[in-house]
């Protein structure tokens, strides 16, 4: 997958120190900005984007990696809240797999990973700063302002070239084609940051990396690294460089901005060596890639840092997962565990991250030892609130123990307390498929192409729905409901598609 429409300057991770004070808050935009493309509309396109995005098959839809990311995105924004914007984004941070060293920003608040930049960080802090400088483009709205001399009808063709970006592994001449018109150069120009947008992302970057309590000097070593890793480039470069181009200034401007400050220690989280582990496996299912990252584990394993031999050790058991080898996988995993609840500094780790227990639970399911895998997610639950992963777990646990009735009950819930996820939505249609609940299963099926902003495919879902033989009075009351909401809802985005026509 190849993004390099949106790119942006990526910096380090951050561990939470909650700031005393906001006396230096981000800047907010112009009227003409905010007219011409607002903080709505950005969010807008940015949810179209990512239906696609979603859907590429080097999206990396691996609940644990995710919640890492988004766990240490929010971290650093909640020390920074002003960083979300007058509209409050609630950002999105995701991988996607592909060696190059990329990051990205979409409009609203959407920010990915190449799988090679995490694996090029070498530090929480140098992932940070990446975060941070990504964060910084989407807080100083620099694609509004980039728009800010044309209407909104420029969304159109600014959606289609981003989506021509994806298309360009799998389809290179095609994505070429779309580049090369006129309009395409254009919109190519409009898109690619300026050196002062990237600066002052730079800037934005380094004081939420501040903030957060990470070390700024890894927003410094990562460019260098970059450096380095391309100094024999030229048109050939990686897209994220030639969009993000790592001047002398932009570098001595970082090291003037950390001479005042005091250092501050930072010790990489466990997990963000799991996370790494992690990535290593799931950027390749070929032979050779499980070679090369059974090579690398194993040169990891000799080193004397702790949490580098206990993340080599969790990758040998992930990947043999991914290779079916379970008995040997549980092996592993459960010798790793151990080693990790007898080390004082890093048990921690088995009570905030849901890598071991979500892997636990994946091999439970792959041998069948369904009432095993049910009762680990009951206490993965417990102890990992927040994690929608071991959610999803739990409820193809449930599944796959046959308990479809008490699966039902538990989703009905969920989606009472999260009503914008669409996963429990699909996951509550299927229950109900296998219950033979044909009119409840078309009306969860609805809400989550709703929810996924596929208003037509909702509204044709309702009509199964209501056509169904043991569809009841209560059911044809919220269909009819719904359906009148959504063609209305849909009606209003035909007559704003139109206008902008």
């Amino acid at each position: 997958m190849r993004l390099a429409v949106l790119t942006a300057t990526c910096f380090f991770s951050a561990s939470i120190a909650p700031s005393s004070t906001l006396a230096q808050n981000l800047p907010t935009l112009g009227d003409t900005e905010r007219q011409d493309l607002s903080p709505l509309m950005e969010r807008k396109l940015g949810e179209q984007i990512m239906q696609s995005v979603r859907r590429d098959p080097d999206y990396m839809d691996d609940a644990p990696l995710s919640e890492y990311l988004n766990r240490l995105g929010n971290r650093m924004l909640e020390t920074r809240p002003d960083a979300r914007g007058e509209a409050m984004y609630d950002f999105e941070f995701f991988a996607v797999r592909d060696p190059v060293l990329n990051a990205f920003a979409f409009p609203g608040g959407f920010i990915g990973f190449h799988s090679g930049l995490i694996l090029a960080a070498q530090s929480e802090s140098e992932l940070a700063s990446v975060m941070g400088h990504e964060i910084g483009h989407v807080a100083q709205r620099h694609i509004a302002r980039m728009i800010g001399s044309q209407k909104v009808d420029s969304l159109i063709p600014i959606a289609a070239m981003i989506l021509a970006a994806l298309a360009a592994r799998s389809s290179p001449d095609a994505a070429m084609a779309l580049a090369v018109g006129g309009q395409g150069v254009a919109i190519q120009r409009q898109l690619n940051f300026s050196r002062e947008a990237e600066r002052e992302a730079d800037r934005v970057g380094f004081q939420i990396l501040r903030d957060a309590g990470f070390d700024t000097a890894g927003m410094v070593s990562f460019f260098g690294r970059l450096q380095v890793a391309t100094r024999n480039y030229n048109d050939t470069a990686p897209a994220y460089l030639r969009s993000h181009p790592l001047t002398s200034e932009r570098m001595a401007d970082i090291q003037a901005r950390m001479i005042d400050q005091r250092y501050k220690q930072y010790v990489d989280s466990l997990e963000f060596s799991l996370a790494r582990a992690r990535v290593r496996v799931l950027q390749t299912d070929t032979p050779q890639g499980y070679m090369d990252a059974s090579t690398f584990f194993d040169t990891q394993i000799k080193t004397d840092q702790e949490d580098s031999k206990l993340a080599a050790r969790y990758g040998f058991a992930f990947l043999a997962y991914k290779q079916k080898d379970y008995a040997k996988a549980q092996e592993l995993l459960d010798k790793v565990v151990k080693q990790v609840e007898s080390s004082p500094r890093q048990k921690i780790a088995l009570k905030t991250t849901s890598m071991f227990a979500s892997l636990d639970i994946d091999l439970k399911l792959a041998t069948k030892q369904v009432d095993a895998a049910v009762k680990l997610a009951e206490q993965a639950m417990q102890q990992l609130p927040l994690s929608r992963g071991i959610v999803y777990q739990y409820v193809d646990a449930l599944v796959a123990a046959n308990r479809h009735e008490d699966a039902a009950r538990f989703l009905r819930d969920q989606v009472q307390l999260y009503r914008q996820d669409p996963k429990l939505q699909n996951q509550l249609g299927k229950v109900y498929e296998l219950q033979g609940k044909q009119a409840l299963q078309h009306i969860a099926l609805a809400e989550a192409y709703a929810l996924n902003s596929a208003l037509p495919a909702a509204l044709q879902q309702l009509d199964i729905a209501r056509r169904a033989p043991d569809a009841q009075y209560y059911d044809q009351a919220v269909i009819d409901a719904k359906e009148r909401e959504w063609k209305e809802k849909h009606k209003e985005e035909m007559k704003d598609e139109k206008n902008r026509k």
